[in-house]
């Protein structure tokens, strides 16, 4: 114990830095924008050219890999070389003229200049990752325009119309499933960033509604909360850049929506500019006057219109906020105590449990290998094969309420043979400090031809198991023919009483060039779309459909269904001008 005491020292906080990146833990504490409480973030979205033209986030932040992180991967999947990259001036010189009627070029809103077009070409699925490393763009917008109000979104609308234009809404470009890329076509394609439409409109502390521009990123959504004391507490992984009107369009989830919901509670109401009109959506509390228009037009991915300004359920700032860590002997366990703790009603923020693979992955990707060393040492003095699962659980309220909370969860957690402490506190400061940066780690990984994406979905608890099992053995076995092995692992990060998410990560080797790397994902992607494709799980929990899911919608939605979302979508939109082919094919 006292070489461990050694390695972490007195003060968890300065340790969690360290053990989340040894390497840059001065860059980290400095510019990580990922804390919870973002009292210290600017109310103004992170402007566009301060991001990566080619990757994820801001050009400032970069997230190292540990030496012995980056040998455990290539312990499965074999050396690795890196692709090669294009730089931004040649991709530039591949930018067509565009063909907008010069009426609307000229428009203050509108720009046609060839690096604006090209940040809104792609998003940051894996086929828009090889678009932007080889310069195959293919397609760009003809332009991108920024309007600062519901009326000049009407007016861009109208004009699209008019001049018989393609229509793309594009929130923070953080769509991991085609939502934002032009497509071949006769019909020029206009682009409509959200990115001026980021304030806080207005507050009714009474009510407890917050009305945004739906352009505003995570980061500053709860700035301006936090100035008036209060949380949204809605934290995807790319909370960083996505935005509210993503948010709804595509019904994403939050890290911590156990404790304060998916967006579908949180949306109140709101306004959608639709090409048929603007459709104003109350913000009741409850209603059973006819089908909820809330509902209907959330998930619509672009299809219907476009968020402008969007009435959030807001709550106050919590008095506390706790994350922690515990080991269990065996996944098993693990799922168990997340099953009765949500099933009990435990007031907790977050559950996220990680299998057994993923555990491992975990301690080699955060940590040194002297703190792996003792971590690991620790975890086997009491009891803990290599069966061990990491569940990561958190607190957010008044301190009576989680003192409650977590005396209840730790007799669930005791129960089923825990192992808790200062130690496993500690990686839980390293979750909350670094649950942001993952987005950032592709880019290092791809550095080293190590190429890494995921997928996810949800299904009830009695299919948890064996969903997990064919969803894994597909993608691993996806490239046997080629002689290729694939690393997969998987966690549960989202828990209801009737089932939970699994959330799958998995790393591939990069081929001799971009397209055959793309064959690759190509076929890893179908494998785990088809295992997903069986009528008792979803093929979106929070990624939503875009265009990579749509061929596998069905199976969920039922031929009727498909009809029925088709219907409505055309009600609102009959000449289909607004990102057609995304969420159900045309």
């Amino acid at each position: 114990m006292s070489k461990i005491k050694s390695l972490f020292g007195k003060n968890p906080a300065p340790t969690a830095v360290a053990i989340n990146d040894a390497d840059s833990s001065a860059l980290d504490a400095a510019k990580d924008n990922d804390a919870a409480n973002t009292s210290n973030s600017t109310s103004a979205n992170t402007p566009i050219e301060q991001t990566r033209w080619n990757g994820w986030g801001n050009v400032s932040i970069n997230k190292k890999v540990s030496p012995h992180g980056a040998k455990l991967i290539k312990s499965h999947i074999g050396k690795t070389k890196k692709l090669s990259s294009v730089s931004l001036q040649q991709v530039l010189k591949t930018v067509p003229k565009s063909r907008l009627p010069a009426a609307m070029a000229q428009l203050a809103t509108v720009s046609v200049d060839k690096e604006v077009r090209l940040r809104h070409a792609r998003g940051q699925s894996f086929p828009d990752w090889i678009a932007m490393h080889s310069g195959a763009f293919e397609v760009f917008p003809d332009a991108v325009a920024f309007p600062e109000s519901t009326a000049d979104v009407e007016t861009l609308l109208t004009l699209a119309s008019e001049h018989d234009l393609i229509v793309i809404p594009f929130g923070g470009g953080t769509s991991v499933v085609g939502h934002i890329n032009p497509q071949k076509g006769s019909r020029p394609v206009l682009t409509i960033a959200m990115s001026k439409m980021d304030q806080l409109i207005d507050l009714d502390t009474e009510s407890q509604i917050a009305t945004f521009g739906a352009g505003t990123q995570g980061p500053a959504v709860e700035a301006q909360l936090d100035a008036h004391g209060y949380r949204l507490g809605h934290y995807p992984q790319s909370w960083e850049l996505s935005t509210l009107g993503g948010w709804i369009a595509a019904r994403s989830s939050g890290q911590q929506s156990l404790g304060y919901g998916r967006i579908e509670q949180m949306f109140a109401g709101g306004t959608l500019v639709t090409p048929q009109g603007v459709l104003n959506i109350a913000d009741i509390p409850a209603s059973s006057a006819g089908p909820d228009l809330r509902e209907m037009m959330m998930g619509t991915e672009g299809r219907a219109g476009i968020f402008t300004e969007v009435k959030m359920r807001v709550q106050p700032q919590p008095e506390e906020e706790l994350f922690k860590v515990a080991f269990l002997p065996n996944w098993e366990a693990g799922k168990e105590v997340l099953r009765q703790a949500v099933q009990k009603n435990v007031r907790l923020s977050m559950l996220r449990l990680s299998n057994a693979v993923e555990t491992d992955a975990h301690l080699h990707l955060g940590t040194s290998p002297s703190q792996f060393l003792a971590i690991s040492t620790y975890l086997k003095a009491r009891g803990l094969s290599s069966d061990k699962v990491m569940l990561t659980y958190g607190v957010s309220g008044d301190k009576a309420q989680n003192k409650l909370a977590l005396t209840q969860f730790n007799k669930l957690l005791k129960q089923h043979g825990s192992v808790t402490g200062k130690i496993t506190d500690i990686m839980g400061s390293v979750w909350a400090h670094g649950r942001f940066k993952f987005p950032y780690l592709r880019g290092t990984l791809w550095d080293k031809g190590i190429m890494v994406d995921t997928f996810e979905t949800a299904t009830n608890w009695n299919n948890i198991d064996e969903q997990m099992q064919q969803m894994q053995e597909a993608v691993r076995t996806s490239l046997t023919e080629e002689g290729e092995e694939v690393m997969a692992f998987t966690h549960i990060s989202h828990v209801y009483k009737q089932g939970a998410s699994l959330y799958t990560t998995y790393f591939f080797r990069a081929a001799k060039d971009h397209a055959t790397t793309l064959k690759r994902w190509q076929k890893i992607k179908q494998a785990a779309s088809l295992s997903l494709a069986n009528g008792t799980a979803t093929i979106s929990h929070q990624h939503g459909v875009g265009r990579d899911h749509t061929p596998y919608l069905a199976a969920e939605k039922g031929k009727l269904g498909i009809q029925v979302t088709h219907d409505m979508l055309k009600s609102l939109d009959p000449e289909q001008r607004m990102n057609p082919g995304v969420l159900i094919e045309d």
